[in-house]
């Protein structure tokens, strides 16, 4: 198989859809290989431990081959739907981790639980992952190196060939766009 070249959005997307429409096993392997550590490592860097990230980054990964037909490479790339997964499902445990047990749990009524915060965080992730997918192409693709792919700005340049100066330049005007799309909902 000739996989994708690391950080290179397109060659993903054809991944994601030889997952989606052959259910290509190779493909998969090479997209494992690139997104679990990096969903593992995201995951930790959020407060999970080692053990419960590995447990999330296999059900994510698990998910992206159960799910593949639905992703939208119009909405999103690879990454962000991949950690768009990775986010939802640390969310899910979070929940099941903050149920109370049985003999925890208080009499009588209780009020329900605020859901908004939820809903809300739920709601900004779309409007990230819209407001990233609407950036420029060279942009969005340095966003995901440094962001998602957690390369340095020297990994990037090593990776790109592109200037320092450049790499800098664009992901800091990325940021402001992404600034302003968020500040603007």
């Amino acid at each position: 198989m000739s996989g994708p070249t690391e950080g290179v959005a397109a060659d993903w997307v054809d991944v994601v859809i030889r997952i989606r429409d052959h259910r290509d096993e190779a493909a998969f392997v090479a997209l494992f290989r690139h997104f679990a550590p990096r969903v593992k490592g995201f995951l930790m860097r959020s407060g999970a431990d080692a053990a419960l990230a590995e447990e999330c980054a296999q059900e994510v990964m698990a998910t992206v081959w159960h799910k593949a037909a639905q992703f939208d490479p119009t909405r999103a790339s690879v990454a962000t739907w991949i950690f768009t997964i990775a986010r939802n499902r640390k969310i899910d445990v979070l929940r099941r981790q903050r149920r109370p047990e049985p003999e925890d749990l208080p009499w009588g009524p209780e009020s329900e639980p605020d859901q908004a915060d939820a809903i809300g965080l739920q709601q900004e992730s779309e409007h990230l992952g819209e407001a990233i997918a609407s950036l420029p192409p060279k942009q969005r693709d340095l966003i995901e190196k440094a962001y998602f792919g957690e390369l340095s700005h020297t990994e990037i340049a090593q990776q790109t060939g592109l200037p320092l100066g450049t790499i800098k330049s664009r992901i800091r005007l990325a940021l402001e766009r992404l600034r302003h799309a968020m500040n603007t909902s």
